[in-house]
């Protein structure tokens, strides 16, 4: 189905879903992926990876050669190539949208760029009270190529589910703050403790802006979103219950009426596992820290978990791989719910004949 066949804005019901979107995920409503989300039983554990469309695919580098990251991002019939390429090579359970979590800054004007080997780099930081006036609503004609993306996705795919997904206010946040990727985030920690009430306001916006770009994804046809709090693993439990915990459940709130499963993931957050599952996500990430059985502990009941296979791990002898997986799906054992992932994205050099390997490991293993 080409762009054309598709609407470019959201059509909404009363009750605030789009046709469009709703539509798109009934066919994808039984697969693996979303029964797992919803602790419904499977014919095999689902998989998906984090990074699974990027720089580990020749067919990747071959379609962004000579195109910057958020330009690629800007275009739909590329995002659609690219976010479709490991569903065609590796046969996972779900496809991720393939974006990048400073996109719907840029699109309200941030002044940043995503700059090779750096990662996001920001012209101006935001650190004042006056900055906030930069951080204006996003509006769903900001970013239309989301849209006309998501719908020429749904079409593709069919039965295969389609996440969604966006930058969690915190590491938007600390992009913003410290103008870039940081190691120790002092600047952000600086103004959380030493302006709280500057604080709370940014990371509200934030959320608003959040929100805003997974009800676009939503309303287009995603069957699921993840909200990627990449670097909260650097507060303690405290700081993150009082200073951010309520910023990420309003993001969580915002898209609750739409149904869709809801998945929280950051990197070193194995002491904010319950945190994170009470700020309202139906699905808790876990990074290769924690083993599952002991995730499972932490989140409590009525949660599914995703994860954890070491990302590093798939360097190693194939046989050596399967027996990590093996204890992967053995600490997962006896979850209601659990969706088979890295417990971070798969990085660049990995061989992807080995992801191929993986995603047939696991579905053997678990097949029922």
């Amino acid at each position: 189905m080409s762009a054309n066949d598709r609407p470019t804005g959201p059509q909404q019901t009363i009750a605030g879903t789009s046709r469009t979107g709703a539509g798109a995920r009934s066919a994808a409503a039984d697969s693996a992926f979303l029964k797992a989300c919803r602790r419904e039983p499977v014919p095999h554990t689902p998989v998906w990876f984090m990074r699974q469309a990027g720089r580990s695919l020749p067919e990747y580098l071959k379609v962004r050669e000579g195109i910057p990251m958020l330009d690629s991002c800007m275009r739909p019939d590329l995002v659609t190539e690219i976010t479709l390429q490991p569903v065609r090579r590796h046969k996972v359970d779900a496809a991720i949208y393939f974006s990048d979590i400073v996109v719907p800054l840029k699109a309200i004007g941030i002044d940043l760029d995503i700059k090779p080997g750096v990662g996001p780099v920001v012209d101006r930081p935001i650190r004042t009270r006056a900055d906030l006036a930069r951080l204006r609503a996003l509006e769903p004609d900001d970013v239309a190529y989301v849209t006309e993306a998501v719908g020429q996705l749904v079409g593709e795919l069919g039965a295969t589910p389609l996440i969604g997904f966006a930058g969690a206010p915190f590491t938007l946040a600390s992009y913003l703050v410290e103008g870039g990727p940081s190691r120790n985030h002092e600047h952000t920690k600086a103004l959380m403790y030493g302006d709280p009430e500057l604080w709370a306001d940014l990371l509200d916006r934030l959320a608003d802006i959040t929100s805003a770009f997974l009800k676009v994804q939503i309303e287009a046809g995603a069957s699921a979103v993840q909200l990627f709090d990449s670097w909260v693993g650097a507060l303690a439990p405290a700081d993150y219950r009082h200073s951010v915990m309520p910023a990420s459940a309003k993001v969580f709130d915002a898209v609750a009426e739409y149904g869709v499963p809801r998945i929280h993931f950051g990197v070193g957050t194995g002491e904010l596992l319950g945190l994170m599952g009470e700020a309202g996500a139906d699905v808790v990430g876990v990074d290769w820290r924690v083993p599952l059985d002991e995730a499972v502990r932490r989140v409590g009941p009525g949660k599914a978990l995703q994860g954890n296979l070491d990302p590093a791990i798939l360097f190693a002898p194939r046989t050596a791989v399967e027996s990590k997986t093996r204890e992967v799906l053995t600490a997962a054992a006896g979850l209601p719910g659990h969706i088979f992932n890295l417990g971070h994205g798969v990085l660049p050099t990995t061989d992807p004949d080995a992801l191929t390997h993986l995603v047939d490991y696991v579905h053997h293993e678990t097949m029922r």
